[in-house]
């Protein structure tokens, strides 16, 4: 069942057409503003992983990932949900240096996710990780990394405005930095989610710091997998979307989880039992190198520099009958 809304009176600014080829102009500006300025290399990636290896992203740990066997290893493999653990430790096998980092497309799916303007079953993000230092693993290299990737944003927006002058989307490029708590102690009263719209309509950029612990009221801002974002160096970045009037969820992303954090966590969250697979026993005995990293969502972009009000009008995926005639209702062409 579907939960999709549509402003009344909304029109999509450009054509099916133009909104193909300014998804290219986007995809193609945003990966050269964003490798420059986090110094990133590009590299291949994979759309399935070995179990075994506890390289998936396992997200809040309720989401069931697509499983199928593969008859020539006698062996299963998982879709991926995210990249999240794959980029660190392919950080370490091709022997990158600190300060340098990678990227890549990557394409999942989530059985499971619920269905609305922003959700679909089909992901598709720019996964990216740098390796630091350990000196580098505070607060100050991840806004620093925040502002950087913002400022990419922003550039990207002026090229595909430069091409077409239709487009009205305005983004400030100032980030507004607050912690979970000091959102949760700002707007006592409302959900999390009330909360992020709330801050964005206010600062219109915003940086929620520090995601996956409890809170004061006893419940996490959102949840987050115990083993690889460090819990109080982590974030999401969301931006005021005056299509819908509400915040859109751009990137989540963190400073990761050192052996120290990672066995706190582990604990928090009762996943003891995930010590032994090969990515925590070798980040456990401090194998893997510190690194920052996250995904930035390649169609919630596009909503957003296109202002679109549909993650189905910037990709193909499958949709539930009453979000299809929902959207014909409103003249919106699903990919």
């Amino acid at each position: 069942m579907g939960k999709t809304y549509i402003p009344e009176g909304y029109n999509s600014v450009l054509t099916l057409y133009e909104t193909q080829n300014a998804i290219g102009v986007i995809h193609h500006a945003f990966e050269e503003h964003l490798g420059q300025t986090l110094n990133l290399k590009r590299v291949s990636a994979p759309l399935f992983v070995d179990p075994s290896t506890g390289l998936n992203d396992n997200l809040s740990g309720v989401e069931r990932p697509v499983t199928f066997d593969i008859p020539a290893t006698g062996t299963c493999a998982e879709v991926v949900h995210s990249l999240a653990k794959w980029k660190r430790m392919a950080l370490y096998r091709y022997d990158f240096r600190p300060g340098k980092g990678l990227y890549t497309n990557m394409n999942a799916i989530r059985r499971d996710e619920t269905l609305d303007n922003l959700h679909s079953i089909y992901v598709d993000q720019w996964d990216w990780e740098r390796e630091i230092t350990p000196e580098k693993r505070n607060i100050q290299e991840l806004k620093f990394t925040v502002q950087g990737i913002v400022l990419a944003i922003c550039d990207t927006l002026e090229v595909v405005k430069k091409k077409y002058p239709r487009i009205t989307t305005e983004l400030c490029r100032e980030v507004k930095f607050i912690t979970s708590q000091e959102l949760e102690d700002m707007y006592p009263d409302l959900t999390s989610k009330e909360r992020e719209h709330a801050i964005c309509r206010e600062y219109k950029t915003v940086f929620i710091m520090q995601i996956g612990d409890k809170l004061l009221s006893g419940k996490p801002h959102d949840g987050r997998a115990p083993d690889y974002d460090d819990w109080q160096l982590n974030g999401d970045l969301l931006f005021y979307n005056p299509v819908m009037d509400n915040s859109i969820e751009i990137s989540s992303m963190g400073i990761r989880v050192d052996p120290f954090t990672l066995d706190q966590q582990l604990r928090k969250s009762g996943c003891d039992d995930r010590r032994s697979l090969e990515y925590h026993r070798m980040l456990l005995e401090g194998k893997l190198p510190c690194t920052i990293g996250g995904g930035i969502g390649q169609s919630r972009l596009c909503m957003l520099l296109l202002g679109k009000a549909h993650i189905g009008e910037v990709q193909s995926s499958i949709w539930d009958e009453e979000t299809i005639e929902t959207c014909k209702a409103a003249g919106i062409a699903l990919l």
